[in-house]
């Protein structure tokens, strides 16, 4: 054994997403792009707005001193103080640059926020379908994710929640808009969380700490609100990007944020800030971080999600398939026709359709398209579609 065995345990288990992406390319190569309907990764397929290339253009004609050099690490005070003011108007809650550290995407944030707080056999709960990197994320600071089933429209399940919380317990991960699903919870059901996890916290003498994962916080549908988790929760932290919704996925700008009320908000911050160099990350990219400085509260046109949402759905209906229309976010998670989901999507490859089973987010008897894609992969796909459920009828 050359390489670790976890690790080599772990390449075997590893991203779904990620597997369908690699056959696309093959099946890519082998049909021609065209005719390969890839719906496999949440790969933004809308361009940056203007105003994100007016400001790397003339970052790159700066002749600043300093502009390539070392930093503090948790990022530039000014870049952290135009995140903390946008966070301020979005959290309800007054923020400063003081709780904001930038990171290398919401991969980074969470990974530091996790290296803060967790001791090793800490319990991190995540409603289930989700993310499956969280898996990963928790395992590489000694703890372990521990899956709640969530109501049969993917909505949070309070009580089942508050019968997972253990002595082992430290954190939830809530990803709001949810990626596979869409879904997205509402002030509501947040409060009610935030009452279990204050009550619970309290009977343990341990702090509970949720973590709010919202790189889709802008990418939402008729008029839905994603809610405060400041407000709703002192004992909370936010991990957040660019990635999404302003298209710049492979840039890996982020955020981390802490809520200002935290009980604990001082040894967070430096926990985090420390982390956020000994993980390697260092600092964010010094570049990405003078560029989205400019960029608060701007977005792509979500109404062009919000069409290619409507069709989408609109023709997999007609082909009979069941599915909760999302939303948020740009994931469509149906009903698989058989119990099987791994061997559905299999039966989709076959028509070069390219989905990912909903057993690699935990949710089995699903599949998840990603509809950050053209038109015409939408549309062309709709025959395959039609042909695949109609075969398991």
């Amino acid at each position: 054994m050359t390489i670790a065995k976890k690790i080599d345990a772990f390449i075997s288990k590893s991203s779904w997403i990620r597997k369908m992406f690699e056959e696309g390319t093959r099946l890519k190569a082998q049909h021609g792009a065209d005719n390969v309907y890839d719906f496999s990764l949440g790969n933004p397929n809308l361009p940056p707005p203007e105003k994100f290339n007016e400001l790397l253009r003339e970052l790159a004609k700066s002749s600043e001193p300093g502009l390539h050099a070392y930093m503090p690490n948790i990022g530039y005070p000014e870049v952290r103080k135009s995140v903390a003011e946008y966070l301020s108007v979005e959290q309800l809650v007054q923020t400063s640059e003081k709780e904001v550290i930038m990171t290398c995407g919401a991969a980074g944030a969470l990974n530091i926020t996790l290296k803060a707080i967790l001791d090793p056999g800490d319990e991190v709960l995540v409603p289930a379908p989700y993310f499956v990197e969280y898996d990963f994320y928790a395992d590489n600071h000694g703890g372990q994710l521990k899956p709640v089933p969530t109501t049969p429209s993917f909505n949070l399940d309070i009580d089942a929640i508050a019968y997972a919380i253990s002595k082992k317990t430290k954190a939830l991960i809530i990803n709001s808009p949810n990626n596979p699903t869409g879904q997205v919870y509402s002030e509501e059901t947040l409060k009610e969380l935030a009452a279990i996890l204050e009550k619970k916290g309290k009977e343990m003498n341990r702090t509970l700490y949720l973590i709010a994962d919202e790189p889709y916080r802008k990418i939402v549908y008729d008029g839905v609100k994603v809610p405060s988790i400041f407000a709703c929760y002192k004992e909370s932290i936010i991990a957040s990007s660019y990635s999404k919704d302003i298209s710049i996925p492979g840039e890996r700008i982020g955020f981390a944020a802490v809520n200002p009320n935290a009980s604990h908000k001082a040894d967070l911050l430096a926990g985090m800030a420390l982390a956020n160099r000994i993980l390697g990350f260092v600092n964010a990219p010094a570049l990405m971080q003078r560029a989205v400085a400019g960029m608060q509260g701007m977005s792509v046109d979500i109404s062009e999600y919000a069409r290619k949402r409507e069709l989408l759905c609109n023709g997999l209906a007609e082909c009979g398939y069941e599915f909760i229309k999302p939303p948020g976010a740009f994931y469509l998670f149906p009903k698989s026709p058989i119990p099987d989901d791994v061997k559905f999507i299999k039966a989709l490859q076959e028509e070069r359709i390219l989905g990912v089973p909903g057993s690699g987010f935990g949710g089995s008897g699903h599949f998840r398209l990603a509809f950050c894609v053209e038109d015409k992969t939408i549309t062309n796909a709709m025959p395959g579609f039609r042909k695949v459920i109609e075969s398991f009828k």
